[in-house]
């Protein structure tokens, strides 16, 4: 392993959870064995539950065109929220610990428009924007971030963002 992979992978110092709370969408990732290579208008949406926990709906359209829907929670691990776990496993099940994932904000605009968030073990990385089209030359410096934090981003998979309506979700 390189010096890279043998340091923890160091987070944003702290984030605004009611800022950080909205609707995201995905910009480029890693393959992800949830999510169909070919997903395209993939968002984020994050709110506040009544208990402080952070109520997580992915959406996007599969590679059939169908739409896809998914409904989890966040919770922080430390008071600085930059790390959280998340779980998609039924409200009755989330308790289960090994079924939750890691969600590390690696880095974040001064003005919480671009979100770069990973795995500690670097296998799972997501670009996020307030928009859903971002500039190239954005979008590489972000990535570039990343391969310096020790992710492979030559499989990293560019987010197609269509204006197509997003079907009701089956």
């Amino acid at each position: 392993m390189d010096a890279v992979h043998d340091t923890e992978l160091a987070t944003v110092e702290s984030v605004d959870l009611k800022r950080y709370l909205g609707t995201w969408y995905e910009v480029a990732r890693l393959p992800f064995r949830h999510e169909d290579r070919g997903a395209r208008n993939v968002t984020a949406q994050y709110s506040l539950n009544e208990d402080g926990t952070i109520r997580v709906i992915n959406r996007n359209i599969n590679e059939q065109g169908e739409a896809e829907e998914a409904v989890g929670e966040a919770k922080p691990v430390d008071a600085t929220n930059s790390k959280l776990k998340v779980s998609f496993l039924p409200e009755g099940l989330r308790w289960v610990p090994f079924a939750k994932g890691d969600y590390w904000i690696l880095r974040l605009d001064p003005d919480y428009t671009t979100s770069l968030v990973g795995t500690p073990d670097r296998k799972y990385l997501w670009l996020l924007s307030r928009t859903p089209v971002m500039q190239e030359e954005k979008r590489n410096d972000w990535l570039e971030f990343a391969r310096s934090k020790g992710f492979d981003i030559s499989k990293i998979i560019i987010t197609p963002q269509t204006e197509e309506e997003f079907p009701s979700a089956k």
